[in-house]
């Protein structure tokens, strides 16, 4: 009998060797998802999100992301200081005047990269055909968002300040009505306004360009408290990102259309725009320099009460990238 019993035994213990262990994706699977809700924009900028969301990745990283769009970054980055948001996409400026009112803030990673996407948009029949000739003109503008530090930028390279022009206070959607109703001569914007708004306008639009004034970066940005309390949901959140940096090197194409379908726009547009960003999950001393100048303008400009250049290192979170992909982080400390 206790030989029966024997073999019984070792048949189960071999049954159970020829297992293969669960998978990463089996306990993926059984894994109770955190909750997050993302603030992002319909602009390109935000491309990477897009993907991630489209693709899974944030689902299969073990997130189930709640999705909070809006039209521009300032106002994703408010959802996340409004509390009814984790993270954001957002530009360099309303980061800058963010840590200057003293909000407290990290940038976890930068997301997007373009010296040619921002631009200014003028009329012809405004008498405005080469970039010195805004001198006198109506011009719109954001204020607190890229728009507004490359105006000044633009005008600083033509010779020009502000006081030489009329500056026109625009929130991004009245922009368009804006310059074809002629209520502006010209505007500064970013895409994909600027090259819709030019559609519109024909051989009466001109864009000014300028590669060598200003680079921007778009952002993700949240709470330096809810990076601390959740460092796991960091490390999955940037994970899924990198997936889909990795999907638009590889799938370019089928990235765009999925933005296409995403913020439903034709896929033309998607592609016009396409070569003037370059989509990397980094942190750079870019965004450092950026941030400092920014800082330099607004206390020149009277933007802001502060006088002292904070210390920018304090508002960037480095450690769940470089535990990640190391080579992404190149922040001189």
């Amino acid at each position: 009998m206790w030989r029966k019993l024997l073999a019984i035994c070792c048949a189960l213990i071999l049954n159970g060797c020829d297992r293969a262990p669960p998978s990463a994706t089996d306990n993926a699977g059984a894994e109770v998802r955190q909750k997050i809700t993302v603030a992002f924009t319909t602009q390109p900028q935000s491309t990477l999100i897009h993907v991630a969301l489209n693709k899974g990745y944030f689902f299969n990283n073990g997130l189930d992301v709640q999705p909070l769009m809006h039209a521009f970054g300032k106002a994703a980055l408010q959802s996340v200081l409004d509390g009814k948001a984790d993270f954001a996409t957002v530009a360099e400026t309303p980061i800058m005047f963010s840590v200057l009112k003293g909000d407290r803030i990290f940038v976890i990673a930068n997301i997007e990269s373009s010296s040619s996407n921002n631009g200014v948009l003028a009329r012809r029949d405004a008498d405005i055909l080469q970039a010195s000739d805004v001198r006198g003109k109506r011009i719109g503008f954001t204020p607190g968002t890229t728009s507004d530090f490359f105006l000044d930028s633009f005008l600083t390279a033509q010779g020009l300040t502000r006081q030489e022009t009329t500056p026109v206070p625009l929130a991004p959607d009245a922009m368009q009505d804006a310059v074809l109703n002629r209520k502006v001569d010209a505007i500064s914007t970013w895409n994909y306004p600027l090259t819709q708004i030019r559609h519109r306008l024909g051989e009466q639009a001109v864009i000014f360009y300028d590669r060598q004034i200003y680079t921007e970066t778009f952002n993700i940005a949240a709470m330096q408290d809810f990076v601390q309390r959740n460092p796991q949901a960091v490390t999955r959140f940037l994970r899924a990102l990198l997936q889909a940096e990795d999907f638009v090197v590889k799938h370019p194409d089928e990235a765009k259309d999925i933005m296409s379908t995403a913020i439903k726009v034709d896929k033309e547009l998607v592609g016009e725009v396409w070569d003037a960003f370059s989509y990397q999950v980094k942190l750079e001393q870019t965004l450092l320099i950026t941030l400092e100048d920014e800082t330099r303008w607004a206390i020149k400009h009277k933007l802001t009460d502060k006088s002292v250049m904070p210390n920018y290192l304090d508002f960037i979170h480095s450690d769940s990238l470089k535990a990640i992909k190391p080579e992404a982080v190149r922040l001189i400390r």
